[in-house]
């Protein structure tokens, strides 16, 4: 397996972006396989992120196991948690005043709205008759990842019923005088304030064509949770556009977060990276991997003596599962 040139030779600029709330698994291995292949091809760099911002789930171990499966798949990178280099640091549960910045900037733009609904709250008002529930990220149903606690579902968040908005208008709203002095989020959640109906388009390099309704497919995100923790939509957009990243390549149950980032990068006056979704590693009755299916984490398959060869070429001896 050969590595990325110690000396890139294009501009090209990917990452690896693992959160530490579990081991990896297959469907990681090939995703970030895929991603350094990439980028290697490209003859570019590659980073090391490492998405920790959730409190509760994060673990050191977690992040130490995810360095040391990734090189014993034959993963190498330029930059990184265990590098450094010039966009450090690569944590970022460190990188806090980054994402402030985006906030701040969000709000004095007016795309943002305080909303101080629970999710009891929201579950409540979806479930009137004439609405439909879908399970959110950390739902049985869904493999929640990369979730970052309960205010941050990603994909399969129900669309916001607009309960706090202070207005039915689909585009940013002028900022309220008395809301100019916020310095700090405080503890409540931020939504962004999305152009409902308007279409977000954009080519995928590898899935194709791609088309998203503002308000219909996905509603008023949350980018700021009332714990003070920033979503992972703020945090990727701020953290890929402050690393330089040309090329996001996960997995394609981001699809649809890849149009609520695209709307977050036109707020911020950001240019978007390409986008390489790959598809999703399923297991025998045809569900997607998560962290809990621990059977296919690679340290449990390491442990059992299979090759990164076989984990990541999808032949998986039966006699070793």
């Amino acid at each position: 397996m050969a590595s990325l040139p110690l000396s890139p030779a294009s501009s090209y600029r990917g990452r690896l972006a693992p959160s530490p709330t579990g081991y990896l698994h297959v469907g990681h291995a090939r995703t970030f396989w895929s991603a350094y292949q990439r980028a290697r091809d490209a003859g570019g760099t590659l980073i090391m992120r490492m998405e920790d911002l959730d409190p509760d789930r994060s673990r050191v171990e977690y992040a130490e196991a995810a360095l040391e499966d990734l090189r014993w798949l034959g993963i190498r990178w330029h930059e990184g948690l265990d590098l450094g280099g010039l966009s450090a640091p690569y944590a970022q549960s460190g990188r806090r005043t980054i994402y402030l910045a985006a906030w701040r900037k969000l709000l004095r733009g007016g795309f943002l709205f305080p909303c101080r609904c629970s999710r009891k709250d929201l579950e409540a008002a979806l479930s009137a008759p004439h609405e439909s529930v879908s399970p959110g990220a950390n739902s049985p149903q869904s493999n929640g990842e990369p979730g970052n606690g309960d205010m941050d579902p990603l994909d399969d968040e129900p669309v916001y019923p607009g309960t706090c908005r202070s207005s039915e208008s689909n585009i940013a709203q002028p900022l309220d005088p008395t809301m100019s002095a916020i310095a700090d989020p405080g503890n409540f959640n931020w939504r962004f304030r999305v152009p409902g109906g308007e279409v977000i388009e954009f080519v995928d390099v590898n899935l194709g064509p791609q088309r998203f309704v503002a308000g219909v497919d996905f509603g008023d995100f949350v980018v700021w949770r009332r714990d003070g923790v920033p979503s992972y939509q703020l945090a990727c957009v701020a953290d890929d556009a402050a690393m330089k990243i040309t090329e996001v390549v996960r997995g394609e149950d981001l699809l649809k977060s890849t149009a609520r980032q695209i709307l977050l990068y036109r707020a911020l006056g950001l240019v978007t990276p390409a986008w390489f979704h790959c598809r999703l590693v399923t297991d025998r009755n045809g569900r997607r991997l998560a962290k809990r299916h621990d059977a296919l984490s690679l340290r449990v398959l390491r442990q059992r003596g299979l090759t990164p060869e076989q984990v990541l070429s999808g032949e998986l001896p039966a006699d070793k599962l």
